[in-house]
């Protein structure tokens, strides 16, 4: 699917962008739109009448809250209208399932699983039309009349699948109108080759590591190999959706806008609060401002701050999936991050090389509730990496990924960054993102292993 997938756009995204070059302005949102429901239908047909429902609720639940304004009890109705109906399609498609095992195993009962197939980025979508609501709700923005504008900004096409999550307000002003110069669409090509890269030759062939190790299994491994496959699978992960949220942005630029950026080095954090605000900073920033602020965040007192950080950090791990190997993860970051603001952080300023020990423990022990679901391999999986276990395992898979190990150590830190506006290093890399898409495109012809993580959020 994925595989397809990238070829897909690969081949849509020239004649999307010469469509749009030759649609006169005034039919620009409407070739929008209409392009995004074909990249959409390609692939997941069945659920793109979901989409439409999604933009209706929130359509005429937004107009009816500008509307009334002077009603506030119609306007609290339009707006729990939208949330209601928004968590409803989504907790339907992703959490239906994952109730009614809970309630089998909890009662003994027998009831038959949907085996729903999740549509297509309905985590992302279903956030951004729900926050424009509350935007309009809360007087930050006006509702668009213009049913055309508002379902091109649900269906947009380049971050329609996984992210960033775009709110309304950060491209209002390019949905009206927006400039397209060749210095814009030339960063945009750049942006999107950098990510595909990314995405096809450091998280795909780090992945095949972390793949070996796990179809090992935690008993027949090494201690210092069951490190050495976190690293490789929090490589995967942040190469994996970093590239992609960077695809995103580059065939925005393409077409006129401007996306947030998702991901700002993480791994050069020294503590989890760094580190969450440089790993898909969209998310973080969705949750601080539609559920941590509402709350009452840092205002009522430290209690209920760490309290609101429970319910935050609960609802991101739920977000992330719909089993318990998720919500352990949210409570186990929620657990670090309550402990850095209550003591831990004054430590970790005062000691630089004890910060990063930290980090780098806690964000792999992290790593690996994420990724493995069954939490018996799970606890066995943990149990090895911190009761020792001697082997030369690692040895083999170091002397055989030790390039791309060391190229992901290298592209995970700004260094590329720093050096770029260097005289002399400038036209050596412009002619690197030439070659990178040539290598990358023979990779995508050639390999069959393609996998993309976050499709199944």
């Amino acid at each position: 699917m994925v595989f397809s997938s990238l070829i897909f756009v690969l081949k849509f995204l020239p004649i999307a962008l010469f469509l749009m070059w030759i649609t006169p302005k005034s039919y620009k949102n409407a070739m929008l739109l209409l392009l995004s429901l074909v990249f959409y239908t390609w692939g997941e047909v069945r659920y793109v009448i979901i989409m439409f429902v999604s933009i209706a609720i929130d359509y005429t639940c937004s107009n009816g809250i500008e509307n009334h304004r002077d009603d506030p009890k119609k306007t609290k109705m339009y707006l729990l209208l939208s949330v209601f109906g928004n968590l409803s399609i989504l907790f339907f498609f992703k959490y239906t399932d994952f109730a009614i095992t809970l309630i089998n195993g909890a009662f003994h009962t027998q009831i038959p699983l949907l085996n729903l197939t999740l549509p297509l980025g309905i985590s992302f979508y279903t956030f951004q039309t729900m926050s424009y609501t509350i935007d309009v709700y809360r007087g930050h923005l006006k509702a668009d009349r213009n049913l055309i504008d508002f379902g091109a900004f649900v269906c947009l096409f380049p971050q329609l699948i996984a992210g960033p999550i775009v709110t309304y307000g950060q491209i209002a002003k390019e949905l009206k109108k927006r400039v397209i110069t060749l210095d814009k669409f030339s960063e945009g090509v750049r942006i999107f080759i950098v990510g595909l890269s990314s995405k096809l030759l450091l998280a795909n062939s780090i992945g095949l590591l972390w793949d070996d190790v796990l179809t090992l299994g935690p008993t027949r491994i090494s201690t210092p190999l069951a490190w050495l496959g976190l690293v490789a699978f929090g490589f995967q992960i942040y190469f994996d959706f970093s590239g992609y949220s960077l695809m995103a942005i580059g065939m925005g630029k393409m077409l006129g806008f401007e996306f947030p950026d998702n991901f700002n080095y993480p791994y050069i954090s020294l503590s989890m609060t760094e580190f969450w605000k440089r790993w898909h900073m969209t998310l973080g920033s969705w949750f601080r401002e539609y559920v941590y602020i509402p709350l009452g965040g840092n205002r009522k007192g430290l209690a209920r701050q760490i309290f609101n950080l429970l319910i935050v950090w609960f609802l991101t791990g739920l977000w992330h999936g719909a089993s318990i190997n998720f919500i352990l993860w949210g409570i186990y970051f929620f657990v670090l991050l309550a402990s850095e603001k209550l003591f831990l952080l004054k430590t970790l300023a005062q000691h630089k090389v004890i910060a990063r020990a930290y980090f780098i423990i806690g964000i792999l022990v992290g790593w690996s509730i994420f990724a493995i679901t069954d939490l018996h391999v799970l606890s066995l999986y943990i149990s090895r990496l911190f009761v020792f276990k001697s082997g030369i395992d690692w040895i083999y898979f170091t002397s055989n990924y030790g390039v791309i190990l060391l190229a992901c150590g290298l592209f995970s830190t700004p260094f590329i960054a720093k050096i770029k506006d260097i005289k002399l290093v400038a036209p050596v890399l412009k002619l690197s993102t030439a070659l990178l898409f040539i290598i990358s495109i023979a990779y995508l012809v050639d390999s069959t292993y393609n996998p993309f993580l976050y499709f199944r959020f």
